[in-house]
């Protein structure tokens, strides 16, 4: 290597370095968490809470992210819940009447729009899509369709021109899970803690409920559950109101579907970061408050959501690698035998959920005085449970990503690092195989497109296992490059929550961490920099 090559090396990973810290600054300067905002989300703004400030630019916003086909949203199936938000929001703003705001959109933006969305909604109805696994997607569904339905009946019935040539209903939809869930809900029988993130589709029958209240301001961590539990209550809650005051100037009318994300903002970034090695230095005070967050239960992505295995496994790994540890019991209430779940009475499972568990439980069995007697069987059966879990192809798909690269980095790096020996090298081998063929003529990788998210998680996937020797690596990780910059970018969302989101720090710390090993690769393939208790690690 030239002096010159050298030094542009040089260039580039201090760069790295000095975005890295800029990363943590952020953690600390901005709590609350740097996340997308949500069509979904703002459409239930836009619905429930004409009266929160920033309503016409909600609306705008709405308009603004209308698709080409009339919908909002992603594809295969993601654009139902947007679109459905969105169309009932302008409904809702058509029937109110609601006054145009100067610079904003008019009646007539409103009514092209939402006739517009009206037509796609039924087309994707019609189609029977199978709606993604995102979180009450089976009861917002049949529960904005319903209420599409009265706006409908009332406006023909009014001859209101702005729903000329639109539908006089939508087509059938399954409502089964919601009557349920509307049945359980005035008995005096529990209610699982996770159906108030969806506080907003669940009726009047949850104002009954005297369990639910704002935790932090926040009912359900999320701005469109706390506008509609502001609705069924006689006065004002002044927490309440404070937090979507609070939400809506920090995002400038539009908002995210779930916030703060303080406690999994921190944990995925700072995991993601020390991973590779790279030197961040989070105040005292901010690892203090990571550890603070773990209760006998675990942690919680918000305030308002319950503990979930997840977000404690990430905490509990992150705290391990910064030097912090703290002993994993609380996954205990997780445990199933065969795998954890992310949450008592999960429907399903999640296989990044068990892969950030399976790090967290590896680093304690290899690092800690009493962990390989606690730990090494639960790591060894778990690492085979993520084993049968891989696709035929080599990826894993998961629950809470739209994208397979995700979750095929979360099990890939997990089973590097904390397999017992030799058992996973035949399914890191296909992962690497399933990587290398499915990279894009531009370089990048992506579900839909080339992303820089989805690439770091294919570099990571590549240089984070014992496969980076493989001839066919470096050349890809070379094309890969320019699809992972050093500064901030947008990113599409891919996430998800009750519609599909970007958490903005986490996905550009996966950046930034796989342009570290890039380089790092380019400088010597063979530096030893890997996943799980590799040379670069922190705090161990």
């Amino acid at each position: 290597m030239t002096a010159s090559m050298t030094t542009t090396s040089t260039v580039a990973a201090s760069a790295v370095v000095d975005a890295a810290g800029d990363l943590i600054a952020q953690l600390e300067r901005e709590p609350h968490g740097q996340v997308s905002a949500s069509v979904y989300e703002t459409g239930r703004l836009v619905a429930d809470a004409p009266w929160l400030t920033g309503h016409g630019r909600r609306l705008a916003y709405l308009l603004r992210q209308q698709g080409v086909d009339g919908t909002w949203g992603a594809a295969d199936g993601y654009a139902l819940v947007p679109t459905a938000s969105a169309v009932e929001a302008l409904l809702a703003a058509l029937v109110r009447a609601d006054p145009a705001e100067p610079g904003g959109p008019t009646r007539a933006d409103l009514a092209v729009a939402g006739r517009r969305g009206l037509v796609a909604l039924a087309r994707l109805l019609d189609a029977a899509p199978s709606m993604p696994d995102t979180p009450a997607a089976d009861l917002i569904v049949p529960a904005l369709a319903a209420r599409i339905d009265a706006h409908l009946d009332r406006m023909h019935h009014a001859n209101d021109p702005s729903v000329t040539g639109a539908p006089r209903a939508l087509p059938r939809v399954d409502r089964r899970r919601l009557d349920a869930v509307g049945a359980l809900l005035v008995t005096d029988r529990p209610v699982p803690d996770k159906l108030w993130h969806a506080y907003e589709v669940l009726g009047p029958a949850a104002a009954g409920r005297s369990e639910i209240g704002p935790v932090a301001g926040a009912v359900g961590a999320s701005p469109a559950a706390t506008a509609a539990w502001l609705t069924h209550r006689p006065s004002v809650e002044q927490s309440a109101r404070a937090y979507l005051d609070d939400v809506v100037a920090r995002h400038g009318g539009p908002v995210p579907c779930c916030t703060p994300i303080t406690v999994f903002e921190r944990s995925w970034t700072l995991a993601t970061l020390t991973r590779v090695g790279l030197p961040v230095r989070p105040s005292a005070r901010l690892v203090t408050e990571l550890a603070a967050a773990l209760g006998s239960p675990g942690a919680a992505t918000g305030p308002g959501l319950p503990a979930d295995a997840d977000t404690t496994a990430a905490t509990l790994y992150a705290l391990a690698r910064l030097g912090r540890p703290v002993d994993p019991a609380s996954l205990d209430h997780y445990d199933l035998g065969s795998h954890f779940c992310t949450w008592q009475g999960e429907d399903g499972h999640s296989v990044t959920t068990n892969a950030h568990v399976l790090e967290a439980l590896g680093w304690h069995a290899r690092h800690t005085g009493d962990g390989a007697a606690r730990y090494a069987a639960r790591v060894a059966a778990l690492a085979g449970w993520l084993s049968d879990r891989q696709q035929r192809d080599g990826h894993w798909a998961d629950r809470w990503h739209a994208s397979p690269y995700y979750a095929t980095c979360c099990v890939v790096l997990a089973l590097a690092g904390y397999a017992p020996p030799g058992t996973a090298r035949d399914r890191l081998d296909r992962a690497v195989d399933w990587v290398l063929a499915t990279q894009r003529a531009d370089g990048g990788w992506g579900r839909w497109s080339s992303t820089a998210e989805e690439t770091a998680y294919a570099v990571h996937i590549l240089l984070g296992t014992s496969q980076r020797s493989r001839p066919e690596v470096p050349s890809a990780v070379r094309r890969a490059l320019t699809h992972l910059p050093v500064d901030a970018i947008e990113h599409p969302p891919l996430w998800h929550d009750k519609d599909l989101y970007a958490p903005l720090l986490i996905v550009r710390a996966a950046v930034l961490a796989a342009r570290r090993l890039a380089l790092r690769s380019a400088e010597a393939p063979s530096d030893g920099v890997s996943a799980g208790d590799g040379p670069s690690r922190a705090g161990s």
